[in-house]
């Protein structure tokens, strides 16, 4: 299998409140993109007057406005951060302001590792730094309110802060940028790390659930066990490519990324530089792959 089954039949709705299940609407925020597909998804979960917004979005009037359209005559307890870049987290604050809600996430932002001397964060600019949880929510706590609740599954690898939400008692995780039916993840470092987003996919494959996963970008996945399967295969697929291509004698990621993203868009090759970098990352700490000093995107990189 050379990359999941990717699913692009995604209407987006911008400005309409969806109902996607049982006290669960999806609004998509008019910012579509590349790396956003449609737009992000906000997410307002609850069957009764006091309800949850998971990742309100960026800030954009017309999607505050649409929010607050589908809010009217609730409350909202609770606005829960699946990861701070700037397309998820920055209208938490005047959503908060307007509603007196608590905001909840697992952490502020911070990158997966210690940047190296003279490193730039390519991300650093599309990361919301100025956000700060009410609540910093470990890894299987939850919060709760009107008929319904809302447990952390931690699921670093895209950011070092990321985490899904699972609606108990449904089967339903709000799998945000981790999992999403549309594309893979872009893991870059050092905002991201692919032995952390690697252990998060096997991590969700060991829940018993019988999910469905709505996501960040695009529609839900209906059937996550095979998906997660796929991307991990699609992940491992393209690790072997990039040691193939060190192997041939290919030693720097400009050319690596050439060869292996042939057939993509080139204005997502930087993004493939960061994901190959990613998986260089672990391949060097594993001791499969070369190179002097850290793991850089102009480093030079052999098996030797």
């Amino acid at each position: 299998m050379e990359s999941p089954d990717f699913d692009l039949s995604f209407t987006p709705a911008h400005g309409e409140a969806v109902a996607i299940a049982q006290g669960v609407w999806r609004i998509t925020c008019n910012n579509p993109s590349p790396f956003t597909f449609h737009g992000t998804n906000s997410y307002i979960v609850g069957r009764g007057r006091q309800v949850a917004v998971i990742d309100p979005g960026p800030e954009d009037e017309a999607h505050f406005e649409a929010l607050m359209r589908a809010l009217a005559g609730r409350s909202v307890s609770h606005i829960l951060i699946s990861h701070t870049h700037r397309d998820h987290s920055p209208l938490a604050g005047r959503l908060q302001a307007e509603t007196g809600a608590k905001t909840v996430a697992e952490g502020p932002h911070r990158p997966a590792r210690p940047l190296h001397a003279g490193e730039v964060n390519p991300f650093a600019e599309s990361s919301d730094h100025d956000f700060r949880p009410d609540i910093a929510l470990g890894d299987g706590e939850a919060v709760e309110g009107d008929g319904w609740r809302l447990s952390a599954v931690h699921t670093p690898g895209h950011t070092a802060n990321h985490c899904a939400f699972a609606l108990d008692g449904t089967g339903i995780l709000f799998s945000a940028d981790h999992v999403m039916a549309w594309a893979t993840t872009i893991v870059a470092p050092p905002d991201g790390s692919m032995a952390d987003f690697m252990a998060s996919l096997d991590k969700l494959l060991s829940r018993d659930e019988d999910w469905i996963f709505l996501p960040g970008h695009g529609g839900p996945v209906t059937d996550p066990p095979a998906f997660l399967r796929a991307l991990r295969t699609h992940r491992r697929m393209r690790e072997r490519a990039i040691l193939e291509r060190v192997r041939a004698g290919d030693s720097d990621i400009a050319t690596m990324v050439k060869a292996i993203y042939a057939r993509t868009d080139p204005r997502l090759h930087g993004a493939a530089a960061l994901s190959v970098l990613a998986h260089l990352e672990d391949l060097v700490e594993r001791g499969e792959v070369k190179t002097e000093g850290p793991p850089t995107l102009t480093g030079h990189y052999h098996t030797g």
